[in-house]
C-alpha cells in the first residue's frame, strides 16, 4: 500500500497558538462532547455498535438521529477526498492517480478515471473532486497543479449524460475534456457555483482562482499579508448565490472575496491554528470553519455589506464555537436543509452538531488513526468518512 500523503508536503507544523477574538465578538461555547469522556464507559442505551464502527450519543440531548452503515467502499490506496453529486446518486473519491465514481443505490464502482498521459512513476494524489450541479462534469485537482474536468457520458440511462470537474473527462472514453492550468503548487480544494458557470480552486501557492467554465479563463484572488508567512489555501467554498468566495488557509485566517469584483471583503480571525475547512450555510448568511485548533466556528455574515472595510463594520463575526473534538478538525460540511453541521477529525471520529452548537453524537468508523473527511447531502445526513491513513476505505452512514 502506498505511503500516506501528508496534509502538505511543503509545510511544517508550527506550534499551536491560542485563539483570539475581537473584544466585540460575543461567542457562545457549549459543553464539550465527547471531550474527555471515556467512550468505553458509555452505557448501552447511549451507544450503537456495528462490526467495525460505533455511535455514541450525547446523554444530555434527546436522540434525534439514527445512524446505520449502508455501504463500505474498498480502495487500493489512501483516500484523499470524497464528494457527492448534487442529487446524491453518485459518489466520487480521489486517490493516488485515480478518481473513482460509485453508484450510491448499489454501492458498486461505476467508473475509474486515470490520466494515462501523465508519467506513471511515483505518487500523484488527487486532493480534490467536485461534481458540477447538473451532474455533467467531474473536476479533479491534483498535486501536479492541474485541474482536470471530465465530461461524463455513460451508457446506463439512469446515469446523467455528463459530469464536470477541473479536469473534464469523457467517461465513456475515459478521457479528459478540459485541463485548467495556472496554479503553481498543489491544488487542495474545488467548488462549483450553484449555476455551474464557475469553478473555484484553492492551492498551496497562496491563491484562489475563479474559473469561467465557458472561456476556461480565471480570476486570481491572492492571499494578502506577510509573504514570509505560510498562507497556503486548504479549503474553498462559494456562496449559494455565487456572490462570495471563502477560503481557509495556513495562517489561521478565513478570507472572503466578492466574486464579481475580486475585492477582499473581510478577514475572519479567531482560530488558533491552520483553518482546514470552510462551508457556507444553505441561505448564505453563515459560514462554518474547522481548524487544527480542534474547534469549529460559526460566523454570522452581513451579506448586505458589499465591502466591510469601506462600510466601517465587519462583514462576518464569530457567534458560536463548537468544541468536543480531541484532535485536528479536518473537514466540515452542512446538510442541505441547514439543520446539521458535521465535522471530521484526526481523532478518527465524526461529530454531528445542531445549529446551536450542541453535539448530538460521535461516530467512530475507521479503526486506524487517520483524518476523517466527509460529505453530506440533504436532511437525511448521508455521510462519507474516509481515512487518510492505513485502512483505505470509505463508509456511508
Amino acid at each position: 500500500m502506498s505511503q500516506e500523503p501528508p496534509p502538505s508536503s511543503t509545510h511544517e507544523r508550527p506550534p499551536a497558538r491560542s485563539s483570539h477574538l475581537p473584544p466585540s465578538a460575543v461567542v457562545r461555547t457549549r459543553e464539550e462532547f465527547p471531550g474527555d469522556l471515556d467512550l468505553a464507559t458509555v452505557p448501552a442505551e447511549y451507544r450503537k455498535d456495528g462490526v467495525d464502527w460505533s455511535v455514541f450519543y450525547n446523554p444530555r440531548i434527546p436522540q434525534s438521529l439514527n445512524i446505520s452503515l449502508v455501504h463500505k467502499f474498498k480502495h487500493q490506496s489512501v483516500v484523499c477526498c470524497v464528494r457527492f453529486s448534487k442529487d446524491g446518486m453518485w459518489l466520487a473519491t480521489g486517490c493516488n492517480r485515480i478518481a473513482q465514481i460509485f453508484d450510491m443505490r448499489t454501492g458498486t464502482l461505476s467508473c475509474t478515471l486515470n490520466d494515462d498521459n501523465v508519467s506513471q512513476e511515483g505518487d500523484l494524489y488527487i486532493r480534490a473532486v467536485c461534481f458540477s450541479p447538473d451532474g455533467k462534469y467531474l473536476a479533479t485537482g491534483a498535486e501536479d497543479r492541474l485541474i482536470r474536468v471530465r465530461f461524463l457520458r455513460v451508457t446506463d440511462s439512469r446515469i446523467p449524460s455528463s459530469i464536470y470537474p477541473p479536469q473534464i473527462w469523457d467517461i465513456a472514453r475515459k478521457r479528459i475534456r478540459y485541463t485548467f492550468e495556472g496554479h503553481q503548487q498543489e491544488i487542495y480544494s474545488l467548488d462549483f457555483s450553484h449555476d455551474g458557470a464557475h469553478l473555484v480552486s484553492g492551492s498551496s501557492d497562496r491563491t484562489v482562482r475563479i474559473w469561467d467554465i465557458n472561456t476556461c479563463e480565471s480570476k486570481v484572488l491572492p492571499i494578502d499579508g506577510d509573504p514570509n508567512v505560510d498562507a497556503g489555501v486548504t479549503s474553498v467554498a462559494i456562496s449559494p448565490d455565487a456572490r462570495f468566495v471563502a477560503a481557509g488557509s495556513l495562517d489561521n485566517v478565513v478570507r472572503i472575496w466578492d466574486v464579481a469584483t475580486g475585492t477582499l471583503v473581510d478577514r475572519l480571525r479567531g482560530h488558533g491554528d491552520w483553518v482546514y475547512s470552510v462551508a457556507f450555510t444553505p441561505d448564505g448568511k453563515g459560514l462554518v470553519s474547522g481548524s487544527l485548533d480542534k474547534t469549529l466556528k460559526y460566523w454570522e455574515l452581513n451579506t448586505a455589506i458589499d465591502n466591510a472595510s469601506k462600510a466601517g463594520e465587519r462583514f462576518g463575526k464569530c457567534v458560536l464555537d463548537f468544541t468536543g473534538h480531541k484532535d485536528y478538525v479536518i473537514s466540515v460540511v452542512i446538510s442541505h436543509d441547514g439543520q446539521w453541521v458535521v465535522s471530521g477529525s484526526k481523532d478518527r471520529g465524526v461529530q454531528f452538531w445542531d445549529m446551536n452548537g450542541r453535539a448530538q453524537l460521535f461516530l467512530l468508523g475507521h479503526q486506524n488513526s487517520g483524518e476523517s473527511r466527509l460529505c453530506v447531502i440533504y436532511g437525511c445526513i448521508l455521510v462519507i468518512l474516509t481515512s487518510l491513513r492505513c485502512d483505505a476505505s470509505s463508509y456511508l452512514s
